[in-house]
C-alpha cells in the first residue's frame, strides 16, 4: 500500500480508527445501565461519532475519484475501492443497529447515478415508449424520495438524540443550583449561629470578669480590715 502520508491512506486510517473506537463503545454500551442518563449520554456519543464517520467516508470517496490517472497501480486502486467498500458495510451494519440510514450518498439517494441524459433516453422513442419512460423516470423519482424520507428521519432520530442529552444537561445542571442553594443556605444558618455563639461568648466572659473584681474587693476590704484591726 501506498505511504501513510498519502492523503487518502492518511484519512482512510483515521477513518478505521473511529470506526473501531464506535465498535468498542457499542459494545461498552451492553454493560451500562438499560435507561437514566448515562445510557442516553453513551448512545448519543455513539450516534454521533456514526454520522462523523459517514462524512469521513464521503470524503474518502472523494479523494478516490480525484486521484490522477496512472498516479497509483490499477492494483491499488482496486485494494482502495475494496477497502473503502468494506469499511462503508461496516458503518452501515453500526448505523443500522441505531435506526440511521443517512449513509447514502447523494447520487443513490436522487437516483441519478442510474439515470442518462434525459435527451438521449427520449430521442428514437415513439409517443408509447416516451409514455413508458415518464412512467420510469416517476418510478425512480418515488424511490428517490423514498430514500430521502429515511434520510429526513435520520436525522430526526440525531436532532432528537441531540435534544434528549440537552434535556439532561438541563435537568443536571438544575440539580446542581438546587444543591447550590440548600447548601449556600446551611452555610448562612451555621453563620448565624456562630455569630450567637460567639455574643454569648463574649457576654460570659463579661460577667467573670465582673464576678472577679467584686471578689477581689471584698478580699482586700478584708485584708485592710484585719490589718486595721490588729495593728
Amino acid at each position: 500500500m501506498a505511504s501513510s502520508s498519502d492523503p487518502w491512506v492518511k484519512e482512510y486510517n483515521e477513518a478505521s480508527r473511529l470506526a473501531d473506537d464506535i465498535s468498542s463503545m457499542i459494545a461498552d454500551r451492553g454493560s451500562l445501565p438499560q435507561s437514566g442518563p448515562e445510557i442516553m449520554r453513551h448512545t448519543s456519543a455513539i450516534r454521533r461519532k456514526i454520522t462523523i464517520l459517514g462524512t469521513r467516508l464521503d470524503s474518502l470517496e472523494s479523494l478516490l475519484a480525484r486521484i490522477p490517472p496512472k498516479s497509483i497501480t490499477d492494483k491499488e486502486m482496486h485494494k482502495r475501492e475494496d477497502m473503502l467498500s468494506n469499511l462503508k458495510s461496516k458503518a452501515k451494519q453500526m448505523a443500522t443497529s441505531f435506526n440511521m440510514s443517512n449513509f447514502a450518498n447523494r447520487e443513490d439517494l436522487l437516483g441519478q447515478s442510474k439515470k442518462a441524459d434525459d435527451m438521449s433516453r427520449v430521442a428514437g422513442l415513439d409517443n408509447q415508449g416516451i409514455v413508458g419512460l415518464q412512467r420510469q423516470v416517476m418510478k425512480e423519482q418515488d424511490e428517490g424520495l423514498e430514500k430521502l424520507e429515511e434520510t429526513v428521519l435520520s436525522t430526526k432520530h440525531i436532532a432528537l438524540a441531540v435534544n434528549e442529552e440537552l434535556t439532561l444537561h438541563t435537568r443536571l445542571i438544575d440539580d446542581l443550583e438546587d444543591h447550590v442553594d440548600v447548601t449556600n443556605s446551611r452555610l448562612q444558618r451555621v453563620q448565624k449561629r456562630l455569630a450567637i455563639l460567639n455574643k454569648r461568648t463574649k457576654g460570659g466572659c463579661s460577667c467573670m470578669c465582673l464576678l472577679l473584681s467584686v471578689v477581689a474587693i471584698v478580699i482586700l476590704a478584708v485584708i485592710v480590715w484585719l490589718l486595721v484591726k490588729y495593728l
